[in-house]
């Protein structure tokens, strides 16, 4: 009986052995699950290797250096030698491999310039050094690429679905620390206007962005990339994270990074058209029944958007059957449109709903920040290289001359050649003045040439003789 209550003993905590082992096992792999709803662990691990630390070494001209202005610095060379033009520079920034199999590495402008080597390291510490495909400062976006060796890349997601309070995960390489991860939520969304770029609709977040984060990589819950990170709203002349940082949605990288690709740098078009917001004030001022998009301001004569019968007042209010938020969400998306495509724009006219197709055309160099730059050489092939703009009375610059201001001349070109300079102010036609680019443009197709052009130059008159 004995040894029979023994082995039942023994049997008995055999079971209870096992059925222990069970519930350990159920209790960790519901331990597991709840983690996995509760942690980014496991989403992380998928994305952190395919964000990257850059460093880089060039040099930076000295009127571009803090050192520029240290008394120090100008004592030592001026005792010990001639004043260098140019001092090394090395920096660290983040970046996201967007595509393993072509090796491209996703980052900010600002990152590698004056770069003279780019160096790649990944969360495996393997080091690359990359070559730049393009950039773009405007965007503040460059495209690098490295050996495609077995690398990781990241899912891309979609930016245009995020909502504010959404939250998101910032990945980076912060004060050269080495791969940090910070999260928030989405604390805005369309922030323009702000000075930092040339083409704005920021992402505001704040999950903790501070320097060397540029280029990183915001991305959602499920590890998506929904931005890359750019830029922080810092205080009291401190470098640290405030809880402001910005960064470019990926659908505008994604069309900046296609026009690296194909060109090497982004080709940006253009309507034609001066616009401004539709505010809630404004539409009832004028009685709309929009309080929201782009209004009209000018039509630019031979441009596209004449050719396409657009008018002053005029209410846009979506592009390609997408609605607009405002005149900086237009731009933006016309800015990014490769030249030559066709677009529709919905508008408003006297309250009437109508749509118009154009094509994009090109944007010359001058004009990517102002609608009233006007190609010389559109009216005039003598004139060709030289861009001109409006001279308003109330400029405060030159008084109340009024006429054309030339704003730019290529060297080279035939305006160039012509005698044309910066600067000049062009009031007259063989002595018929004019005081606009449109009197300019209509004098300029009636008359044959030779042709004297009155000229404000320096503050003396001259005559430029275009032949």
């Amino acid at each position: 009986m004995f040894g029979l209550r023994g082995r039942r003993g023994a049997r008995l905590t055999l079971v209870w052995l096992v059925l222990a082992s069970a519930a350990i096992g159920s209790a960790a792999a519901q331990n597991t699950s709840e983690r996995a709803k509760r942690s980014l662990a496991p989403m992380l691990k998928r994305v952190t290797p395919a964000v990257v630390n850059i460093s880089v070494a060039g040099r930076v001209a000295i009127s571009e250096s803090p050192l520029a202005d240290d008394p120090l610095f100008k004592r030592f060379f001026g005792k010990g030698g001639p004043f260098p033009q140019s001092i090394p520079q090395q920096s660290a920034g983040s970046g996201v491999i967007v595509d393993a199999a072509r090796g491209w590495v996703v980052t900010n402008q600002h990152v590698i310039a004056n770069s003279d080597e780019i160096i790649v390291t990944l969360a495996d510490r393997r080091r690359f050094n990359a070559q730049l495909v393009g950039s773009d400062s405007d965007t503040d976006i460059a495209l690098l690429k490295i050996e495609p060796d077995h690398l990781t890349q990241v899912v891309l997601g979609d930016s245009d679905q995020l909502e504010v309070g959404d939250t998101v995960v910032a990945i980076g390489n912060p004060f050269a620390l080495g791969q940090t991860v910070t999260s928030g939520i989405v604390s805005a969304l369309g922030r323009t206007d702000l000075g930092i770029e040339g083409y704005e609709d920021f992402i505001q977040t704040d999950a903790s962005i501070n320097p060397g984060n540029s280029g990183g990589a915001l991305v959602d819950v499920d590890g998506k990339l929904v931005g890359i990170n750019t830029a922080i709203v810092s205080s009291g002349g401190t470098e640290g994270n405030v809880g402001i940082g910005f960064a470019v949605p990926i659908k505008m990288v994604q069309r900046v990074t296609a026009q690296l690709i194909e060109h090497g740098e982004v080709r940006r078009g253009r309507l034609g058209i001066g616009i401004q917001d539709v505010t809630p004030d404004l539409a009832k001022a004028l009685g709309l029944t929009v309080d929201k998009g782009a209004i009209v301001t000018q039509v630019l004569p031979h441009s596209s958007a004449a050719r396409a019968g657009f008018a002053v007042d005029d209410i846009i209010v979506a592009l390609d059957g997408s609605e607009l938020l405002g005149a900086a969400d237009l731009r933006n998306r016309i800015g990014l449109t490769p030249v030559g495509t066709q677009v529709e724009l919905a508008l408003l006219r006297d309250g009437r709903k109508q749509t118009i197709k154009t094509k994009i055309e090109t944007a010359a160099a001058s004009d990517e920040d102002d609608d009233d730059i006007f190609p010389a050489g559109e009216i005039i092939e003598s004139l060709r290289g030289a861009s001109l703009s409006d001279l308003r009375e109330a400029d405060p610059e030159f008084g109340k001359v009024s006429g054309v201001l030339v704003t730019m001349v290529d060297e080279g070109s035939p305006a160039a050649l012509n005698g044309m300079q910066a600067d000049d102010i062009i009031t007259a036609v063989n002595r018929h003045n004019v005081g606009s680019f449109q009197a300019l443009a209509t004098a300029l197709r009636a008359t044959t040439t030779p042709l004297a052009l009155s000229v404000e130059r320096h503050d003396a008159k001259v005559y430029v003789v275009v032949r």
